[in-house]
């Protein structure tokens, strides 16, 4: 099957308008008519399904939480992107698309960036509108901070819970369409599989988590919009009910997956402390704007710290090795996540870590309080050489700023931070692979759409921070809108879709049999003790820096675990009624196919990029070392039994407006 990305002609600033301005459209009267399935209620599945609805269309919203206000979205810290150029410091559209297809290690989609950013500025307008609390100036106007991989301040925030304010913006405008009876909402339903009729997605068949009962649901079209696949590492900052089974159920029906091995380490999160845990905890990348981040200079000190006979704030400024600053001077603290973990990484194999695992570096805001300090204390034409009153007015503006971050962080380590500096070390965070989708964010299989952090299409190896949040309103506000229409407006008169079809009932057969397998499997060990072996190959092997002999050696361990894992998995509890332990374990089947394709994409991708470093391919400085000859193409896998079979197909990358040079941020 050869790949069509559908991308409009013309230059790219014109691509998106002439595109609107030509689609096929469906006047109000008939959108009555068609249904639409979204499953997942995040941002990008949540301002879709109020999009949608808003416009006629009957939605139903599918859920596995108790309600779309607790999806994943929720724990989005930092802020959302828009190229408003508020703080008049340069910014502009074509400097968001180029920061973004930049940051991504140029193995993003040009056309599908460009609109992106063109679309920024609406998603603030509409949250704006929404009442959503973002965060302002003296002046009354919309405040912004910087984030990695950029030289200006394009970031919106509502304090460190931009994610949650913008999804409560979305959940208020999903429960209005919800009271009209536009949307049909089904909380705490995991979709399980999806259904196809004569070669068109027509549906899905769920489970109510609650009762255990099978569905059958019908709709003109199917939308996905389920987040990432972090948590096939086990430990990620992912909740942990995050998984990737709608994508995976698509997949398998049909959907290539795309860049699978295109996964962001987060170099800002609160460092692992023992094997008990289940989660990570993420400290938002906006703290980077203020915190300065460091290690000892010398070993000696390094040691002394991780023993206990030394405590940070006992070392002076010569003693600390500020490493991004000193090795990227034009962006220091604020290089992009994938240049920042690894720099982390590195001084922690050199010895320099500062926890007693050896894997932590510093984030201190010592200068920060300094600096806001005395600038307060100027302003209020107070003493600035009163380093008490410095200290206090200082920590005044840290904690308006950052102040639920530093909350959060006291509450796990037990440390005051704004005294003495947080830990943070690298940790699994987003995935920018996922279902390949083409300009109209139409999966391979027609009628089915993929949007968000589900989809592969905007972030090439690497996500700059603040833009998750702008990709998943873009898709669910102002891009999926149009796409679908043009989709549907040929099937305004096919009328509702019976679930007593045939492919509805061989697709309910295929479910009831694979969940009676787990629960009458008479095997040894929970699912957990399979995830856990999973996350540590994956970690261990295709984490942060990965080689041939490693990843050649993950594909064999991991198809073993699978193997084990259906022979030995013991799953309590009953089919018809509340099973956690049978969600989990239909989750972790998914991951353990996801996962040797994940390391099999990774290994057949010889050159680093991005998020993806491969060992083999670096500078004599330690930078990924990019193949643009060989691999500027996005790499779609097409399902054919198992992992190992998978099929590759390739989609050049064209770079038309942007020049193809080695990413440089010193």
């Amino acid at each position: 099957m050869a790949l069509d990305s559908k991308i409009p002609d013309g230059p790219i600033s014109e691509k998106w308008t002439h595109y609107k301005d030509h689609i096929n459209l469906v006047n109000p009267a008939n959108k009555r008519n068609l249904d639409v399935i979204i499953v997942g209620t995040g941002l990008a599945g949540g301002s879709a399904a109020a999009t949608l609805a808003e416009l006629g269309y009957n939605v139903k919203a599918f859920c596995f939480q108790d309600s779309p206000r607790r999806a994943h979205s929720i724990a989005a810290q930092g802020g959302i992107n828009a190229a408003k150029n508020y703080q008049g410091d340069g910014d502009s559209t074509f400097r968001l698309f180029y920061d973004t297809v930049k940051g991504g290690d140029y193995r993003a989609r040009e056309a599908n960036v460009h609109r992106l950013a063109e679309v920024s500025a609406n998603i603030i307008d509409q949250c704006v509108a929404q009442g959503v609390p973002l965060a302002r100036e003296y002046g009354g106007l919309l405040d912004n901070r910087s984030f990695g991989g950029t030289l200006v301040s394009r970031t919106f925030y509502a304090k460190g819970q931009t994610g949650q304010q913008l999804l409560l913006g979305a959940y208020s405008a999903m429960n209005r369409q919800i009271g009209r009876g536009k949307i049909k909402m089904y909380n705490r339903h995991e979709m399980l599989d999806l259904v196809i009729v004569n070669g068109k997605a027509r549906g899905i068949i769920a489970r109510n988590l609650v009762t255990g009962e099978i569905e059958r649901h019908s709709a003109h079209a199917v939308v996905i919009g389920s987040g990432g696949y972090g948590n096939v590492f086990f430990l990620s900052t992912n909740a942990m009910g995050s998984n990737a089974t709608a994508a995976w159920k698509i997949h398998k029906k049909g959907a290539f997956f795309a860049n699978p091995c295109y996964t962001q380490i987060h170099p800002t999160c609160i460092p692992v402390s023992g094997d008990h845990q289940s989660k990570l905890t993420l400290m938002s990348e906006s703290l980077r704007n203020d915190g300065r981040i460091w290690v000892p200079k010398s070993l000696e000190d390094a040691k002394a710290i991780r023993e206990g006979r030394k405590k940070p704030t006992d070392l002076k400024e010569e003693e600390r090795d500020y490493y991004l600053e000193r090795r990227y001077p034009s962006f220091g603290n604020l290089v992009p996540r994938d240049v920042a973990s690894r720099a982390a990484k590195e001084r922690c194999d050199a010895g320099f870590g500062v926890n007693k695992t050896g894997e932590a570096v510093y984030l201190d805001f010592a200068s920060a309080i300094q600096r806001y300090g005395k600038e307060q204390a100027y302003i209020k034409q107070l003493d600035a050489n009163d380093s008490k009153l410095v200290y206090k007015l200082g920590k005044e503006v840290v904690a308006n700023k950052y102040g639920n971050l530093f909350q959060m962080y006291e509450k796990i380590v037990d440390e005051n931070p704004y005294v003495t500096p947080m830990m943070i070390y690298p940790a699994v965070h987003y995935t920018m692979g996922g279902t390949w989708v083409d300009y109209n964010l139409m999966t391979t299989i027609p009628g089915c759409f993929s949007i968000g952090e589900s989809n592969f299409s905007d972030h090439g190896a690497n996500r700059l921070g603040a833009s998750a949040l702008m990709q998943g309103l873009a898709d669910g506000y102002f891009v999926l809108p149009y796409t679908i229409g043009d989709y549907l407006a040929p099937d305004i008169k096919v009328g509702p879709i019976s679930t007593d079809l045939p492919e509805f009932v061989e697709a309910e057969k295929n479910v009831r049999e694979q969940l009676e397998r787990f629960i009458n499997n008479n095997g040894k060990h929970s699912v957990d003790h399979f995830h856990k072996k999973l996350g540590k190959i994956m970690w261990d092997k295709v984490g942060m820096a990965r080689n041939a002999k490693g990843l050649s050696e993950a594909i064999e361990e991991i198809a073993a675990l699978r193997e084990e894992f259906h022979r030995e998995v013991k799953v309590p509890g009953v089919l018809d009624g509340f099973n956690q332990e049978l969600e989990k374990a239909m989750r972790v089947a998914d991951f353990l196919e996801l996962g040797e394709l994940f390391a099999k994409d990774a290994l057949h991708r010889n050159e680093s990029c991005g998020g993806h470093f491969r060992e083999e391919y670096q500078s004599a400085d330690g930078e990924a070392q990019r193949d643009d000859a060989n691999f500027a193409y996005v790499a779609a896998w097409e399902y054919k039994g198992k992992p190992s079979d998978a099929v590759l197909h390739k989609e050049p990358l064209v770079f038309d407006n942007v020049k193809l040079v080695t990413r440089s941020y010193k």
